[in-house]
């Protein structure tokens, strides 16, 4: 027991003992982290004092050397540093006495060069951090405004120009390409004593003052300097690669010219074609069977054309003369020779229908003598080939005849450059705007290209080919279907594209000024004459023509002023292209012209104002029939008048199939009565597309005699399946009149 109780009275005493022990432990532990932390109060106190006095020695030098360099020492500089020295120092502990600078060891760099860069809080307080580098957009900034104090510092040199004048400016414009103020030219000019404001015209001598008195150089150019001369762009032979020929096939009417190209294109145009004659020029691009490609022009045969088959011979590479061999050679057959001839382009004489019993190939090639033409078979050097559009007959020899003569002329083109080309023929659609049929000539004409046509200009909005596919470019001696321009184009015209929109609009606007100077400008009256022609008495027949295409309206007009005399004489008072319009018919009403329309048709508003006004119209899709009726009303001896009475219009709903070939059309009748057996005029958009007979007339399953207004038959045309939904149907009768004059 007693044992047991030392024991444990000796753990207890250890126990404490041990304990005695790490308090001790703790306490020393804790005692050197106080020395430590005071240790590090003192050195960081230390380095403070070290710094300020090295910040005082630095101010107390700039100092001494700025008092020796002015005439009257700073005060103030001290006793700022003075208070600076008697700072406390971070911390909050006693600053040090002021001692001399205990040597401290280097640690291999000097104690200036240890604390160089570093911001410390006394140098961020005072403000002084010059040894910190400045960043790169704080010495941009620097530099930027160096250089505007620099050009502010005094004014810019003026900059003297050679400036373009043309024979009428406006002050703006002038200004604009003198580089001035618009306003200074005016004062300038009121100086003068010509007092105008700035969107006035002057003329080129008071432009000439004007760019003298500010110091410039005048340019003299003319204004038809601003127009495009093609002449002049050859391009170099190295560029030129070989394109498609360029044949036109010429001739009398009604010779097969127009069946000779369907039987090569392998189409029927013919069937398209009003009276069986073609009216405009048609373009197309064939295929031969070795892939080479051959773009044809069909002019019309009719002696009106007689401008169209001359721009064709001008544009084409090749002429085929088509020559029937039972007719032999007539009027316009003489005239095509005569054109080509002009043009100094090879010929080929295709005799035509020499199926026909009353054929006589030979005396067609006698005829040809007289006009100097000799074919090779008579020792010439024409290529003549006999052919039958009808039955096919040798037009592989035809297409070898074209082939030998383009190996011979060995045509070539530009393809790399911008396009030139010339209209063939132009339009007014009214839900594509004005159309033009352009024959490229060379380099590739593309969507997007900014052109000049004529006295219009425009954009390519879309290129449509013969087959009507949009394609994306056309090459040389390619035609295509131009849409995007601006107005109507005159057939002929030259299609050029330019850089910009601003250079086709000074191009199209400098040929339109042209035009209208001509339109304007009358033959000179003298005083002899003056009188003869007030008491000369002409009689006149107003008129006002409207066409679907404007070679259409050139051959009409021309074709109307050829029937003029000393007695009487045809006056137009207005011609285009589309559709006849209110206005139209206002200009007829004025004058009590009768209004002309040619593959056109008047709009619900124009016809209207003609039953209110009284306006006749006439209606012709041949133009012989045209010419023949002014003719007669020109003359007074006009056989029977036809007369046109309008029964009913209807609108085409449905298109259904009948029979194997044939179309039905679903219609609703807006005015008047339908019946069987009449004549039907159906239109499309306002343009004719074909003229028929109502052949069938049906209400559900039942034939019907007519069908009057507000209810809906079926009916099925005569020699016609072009037939679509929206066209509009007018049916007619037709009732023959002895004219009275």
């Amino acid at each position: 027991m007693q044992t047991r109780l030392l024991r444990e009275a000796e753990e207890a005493r250890l126990a404490s003992l041990e304990e005695a022990r790490r308090r001790d432990d703790r306490k020393r532990t804790e005692q050197s982290e106080d020395e430590k932390r005071r240790a590090e109060d003192n050195r960081k106190a230390e380095e403070a004092a070290i710094e300020q006095a090295r910040v005082q020695a630095e101010e107390e030098a700039r100092a001494a050397a700025e008092a020796a360099a002015a005439p009257e020492p700073e005060p103030v500089i001290e006793e700022e540093s003075e208070d600076r020295g008697a700072r406390r120092p971070a911390g909050g502990h006693a600053p040090a006495p002021r001692r001399p600078e205990p040597a401290r060891p280097s640690r291999g760099r000097g104690d200036d060069r240890r604390h160089h860069g570093k911001l410390t809080v006394t140098r961020a307080l005072s403000g002084e951090d010059d040894s910190r580098a400045r960043s790169l957009a704080a010495l941009r900034r620097a530099r930027e405004k160096e250089k505007r104090a620099h050009q502010q510092s005094g004014p810019a040199a003026k900059q003297y120009r050679d400036v373009d004048v043309p024979e009428a400016i406006t002050v703006q414009e002038l200004a604009k390409r003198m580089g001035e103020r618009g306003a200074d030219l005016v004062k300038a000019l009121f100086k003068m004593g010509t007092p105008v404001t700035i969107t006035e015209t002057i003329d080129q001598d008071t432009a000439e003052l004007l760019i003298e008195e500010f110091g410039h150089r005048i340019n003299r150019v003319s204004d038809a300097d601003v127009d495009i001369d093609t002449t002049v762009d050859v391009d170099p032979e190295d560029t030129l690669k070989p394109r498609p020929p360029v044949v036109t096939i010429m001739g009398h009417v009604d010779h097969g010219k127009t069946s000779l190209l369907d039987a090569i294109r392998g189409a029927s145009v013919q069937s398209g074609e009003a009276g069986g004659i073609t009216q405009h020029i048609g373009a197309y691009q064939v295929q031969l069977p070795d892939k080479s490609k051959v773009t044809f022009l069909d002019t019309p045969g009719h002696e009106a054309f007689s401008e169209m088959r001359a721009r064709g011979a001008n544009v084409t590479d090749i002429v085929i003369l088509v020559v029937a061999a039972d007719d032999g050679l007539r009027p316009q057959t003489i005239e095509a020779i005569n054109h080509t001839k002009a043009a100094g382009v090879p010929m080929i004489v295709a005799i035509n229908k020499i199926d026909k019993p009353e054929a006589k190939p030979q005396k067609v090639r006698e005829e040809l003598l007289q006009h100097e033409i000799i074919v090779e078979d008579m020792g010439g050097e024409v290529q003549d080939v006999e052919v039958s559009a009808t039955k096919k007959t040798n037009l592989d020899k035809l297409l070898e005849a074209i082939q030998l003569q383009a190996e011979i002329l060995e045509l070539k083109a530009n393809p790399d450059r911008a396009a030139e080309g010339t209209v063939i023929e132009a339009k007014l659609d009214k839900g594509r705007g004005p159309l033009a049929t352009v024959l490229v000539q060379r380099g590739t004409l593309r969507v997007g290209d900014v052109f000049v046509a004529g006295a219009s200009s425009g954009k390519v909005r879309a290129l449509v080919d013969d087959h009507g596919r949009q394609v994306k470019e056309a090459g040389p001696s390619f035609p295509v279907e131009v849409l995007g321009l601006s107005a109507v184009p005159a057939a002929g015209d030259p299609f050029t594209v330019v850089e910009n929109e601003a250079r086709a609009r000074e191009v199209a606007d400098y040929r339109k000024s042209v035009l209208d100077k001509k339109r304007t400008t009358a033959a000179p009256v003298s005083i002899e004459n003056m009188f003869s022609a007030h008491a000369s008495t002409i009689a006149e027949v107003p008129l006002v023509i409207k066409a679907d295409v404007q070679g259409s309206v050139e051959a009409i007009v021309n074709a109307l002023n050829r029937l003029s005399t000393d007695e009487v004489r045809v006056r137009i008072l207005n011609s285009g292209v589309g559709a006849i319009t209110e206005s139209d018919v206002t200009l007829a009403s004025a004058s009590g012209a009768p209004i002309i329309g040619f593959n056109v048709r008047p709009n619900a508003k124009a016809r209207e104002v003609a039953n209110r006004t009284k306006v006749e119209f006439r209606y012709y899709d041949v133009i012989y029939h045209l010419t023949d009726w002014v003719k007669g009303a020109m003359a007074g001896e006009l056989g029977p008048e036809i007369i046109e009475t309008v029964v009913g219009r209807a609108k085409v709903q449905e298109v259904f199939p009948a029979g194997k070939r044939d179309k039905a059309a679903g219609l609703l009748v807006l005015e008047g009565v339908i019946r069987k057996g009449l004549n039907a005029r159906l239109t499309r958009e306002d343009v004719i597309v074909s003229k028929t007979t109502i052949s069938s007339l049906r209400r559900f399953k039942d034939d019907v005699a007519e069908v009057t207004s507000g209810l809906e038959c079926g009916v099925l045309l005569a020699d016609t399946n072009d037939i679509k939904p929206g066209d509009a149907l007018e049916v007619f009768e037709v009732e023959e009149r002895a004219r009275t004059l």
